[in-house]
């Protein structure tokens, strides 16, 4: 239900909110916009969005709640999942026998309210608040987790001394017994599922001499979770090696294995890596979260000329698509990417990979296993043998894979392939060092794309206009008139801006989140191979003379592309610096 202007109109003149003449001036705004009156306040600094909500609340006969100082109950929290709560600004706040109240900003949200009203069988009454207690009500699903779950998990662990008192002397039998007991069971299955909610990549249970520290890996951040006992250390351990199918005496050398588990019909799957250190084993796990599509190259951050490009390399039906960047920088969600769209019914897509981080129907995928020679090199040879048309190389590693990927290029194949250097321009000497012949190399080479992954700011951000002085400083490492060339030409600020009319933006702590950071992004650069960078790769040019001539056909540099995305808001300069100097 919304207010209708005419009501609105009444309301605030009978209120002596705002003078005659300011309401008459927003309806002709809104008239000539074509928008509603409240829209026209809102647009024209009349009124803030809270004072027209107070307004829409009292008209409507809706009441208004504050979220302010109310701290919320974790289970009716928790009703609502929390990426419905941040995408419609929707909150569970108080529960009955048969009614869920909830408090929005837009009470209009239908669907938003089915949606919760099939999740939970419960009546629901719909309040209307403020952004600022929406978004100090979105930070206790943070806070809250990390107080519940610490507090199950300490509750556990309390339970534990007498299993691990007999230290590491406890035979394979007790080891067995102690990981199947049901305190260190709960006390895993919360660690993960914690982990999950999280949207950690990676876990770390690191022994120490008096304690047990958990860490996640959040948005490229190692973080501390919590300490735990050093009691629970062993009984941890064997646990996950039970889970991992690992031996149990094994203590003094490092050991690798592999678990799933299901939660809320997500399928994540855990690669644990096991090593001895002083104080007993520290783990690490991976989490690789199966069956995930609906990704656009878009989505992930490839924009204007660098998608044109990537997307003019996927129309061949040969030649090779490399993606490069360090451990961690979203190389295989970009050829995931790459190869949904690929993914057609007339098309043979076969893959050789070290993992298999996502399953893709349709697609025939390959793990090697090197201790039994199935290397990335025998399976691609096995691949070519299997009619594909389009191939995917997990990693090329030495000269073997890469002669085998160019020669599957050659022969009438699209190769996808991930290497690891640090820039697009590296590619190509790397691959000569590998021993790829040049004529060759400039023969099937399509595109080369450099990425990292950078942390999204939260909407909730401190804008500031970059000084001459900073723009003097970014300029020594980027071009900013090539920057705020490319930002005109896609339309993202207006033809005859400057950078004293561009936002850029801080992260605000202790907002939305901890450090004002949520999620992350890519940024890229695309170096399509052109007639001059050919001729230069077969002169022997150097990778900065590569560079050179590849952003004077004008390709945005990784650093450029982050100084883009932070000119849209969508993360910070020193995010970006961050990331791109590590």
């Amino acid at each position: 239900m919304r207010i209708q202007d005419e009501q609105l109109k009444r309301f605030i003149l009978d209120a002596g909110l705002i003078t005659k003449a300011d309401i008459s001036a927003a309806e002709k705004i809104a008239k000539e916009e074509k928008r509603t009156l409240s829209e026209a306040l809102i647009a024209h600094g009349h009124m803030t969005e809270d004072d027209m909500r107070r307004v829409e609340s009292y008209v409507l006969g809706i009441p208004f709640v504050s979220l302010k100082d109310m701290k919320i109950d974790f289970e009716v929290l928790t009703l609502i999942p929390e990426p419905v709560a941040r995408n419609h600004n929707i909150i569970a706040y108080k529960k009955s026998e048969d009614t869920l109240e909830v408090a929005m900003l837009d009470t209009a949200d239908l669907p938003a309210i089915d949606f919760i009203k099939k999740k939970v069988g419960l009546r629901i009454q719909s309040r209307l608040t403020d952004t600022d207690s929406m978004r100090i009500a979105l930070r206790q699903y943070q806070k809250t987790l990390k107080d519940e779950f610490g507090d199950l998990i300490m509750k556990d662990a309390s339970e534990l001394k007498v299993l691990s008192e007999a230290g590491s002397e406890v035979s394979e039998k007790e080891l067995k017994q102690m990981a199947e007991d049901l305190p260190v069971v709960r006390i895993v299955d919360t660690l993960l599922r914690h982990a999950i909610i999280q949207g950690a990549s990676d876990i770390h249970i690191e022994p120490m001499e008096e304690e047990v520290l958990v860490r996640y890996r959040i948005d490229g951040i190692l973080n501390d979770a919590m300490k735990l006992p050093k009691m629970a250390s062993d009984s941890i351990v064997a646990r996950l090696k039970v889970l991992s199918n690992l031996k149990l005496d094994q203590k003094r050398l490092p050991q690798d294995g592999r678990f799933k588990m299901d939660m809320d019909g997500q399928k994540v799957a855990f690669r644990v890596s096991m090593l001895p250190v002083f104080y007993g084993e520290k783990i690490v796990m991976r989490l690789l979260r199966e069956n995930r599509s609906g990704f656009s190259l878009e989505g992930i951050g490839f924009h204007g000329s660098t998608l044109e490009r990537v997307h003019r390399a996927t129309r061949a039906t040969t030649g090779i698509i490399l993606v490069t960047g360090p451990t961690g920088s979203g190389k295989s969600t970009s050829l995931y990417t790459i190869l949904d769209l690929l993914n057609t019914p007339e098309v043979n897509i076969s893959t050789i990979e070290d993992p298999i981080e996502y399953q893709m129907a349709r697609v025939n995928q390959s793990q090697v296993k090197p201790e039994i020679g199935f290397t990335f090199a025998a399976g691609l040879r096995s691949l070519m043998r299997q009619d594909p048309d389009v191939i995917m190389v997990g990693e090329i590693r030495d000269e073997e894979t890469a002669s085998l990927a160019i020669n599957a290029a050659l022969t009438g194949h699209l190769v996808l392939a991930t290497i690891h250097t640090n820039s697009a321009a590296g590619t190509i000497a790397r691959l000569v060092d590998m021993g790829a012949e040049t004529f060759l190399l400039v023969s099937t080479l399509r595109v080369a794309v450099g990425q990292r992954l950078v942390r999204k700011l939260c909407a909730d951000k401190l804008p500031y206009i970059l000084t001459k002085a900073e723009r003097d400083e970014l300029g020594e490492k980027v071009d900013m008139d090539h920057v705020l060339g490319v930002l005109r030409e896609e339309g993202i600020v207006k033809k005859d801006a400057t950078w004293n009319d561009i936002s850029f933006y801080h992260p605000k702590e202790r907002g939305e989140s901890e450090d004002g950071y949520k999620g992350r992004m890519g940024i890229h650069e695309v170096l399509e191979i052109s007639h001059t960078l050919k001729d230069m790769v077969m002169a022997g040019k150097t990778g900065d003379e590569i560079e050179a001539q590849a952003r004077k056909e004008g390709m945005l540099t990784m650093l450029e592309d982050g100084i883009f995305k932070a000119a849209q808001g969508m993360t910070s300069v020193e995010e970006v610096l961050r990331v791109i100097s590590e």
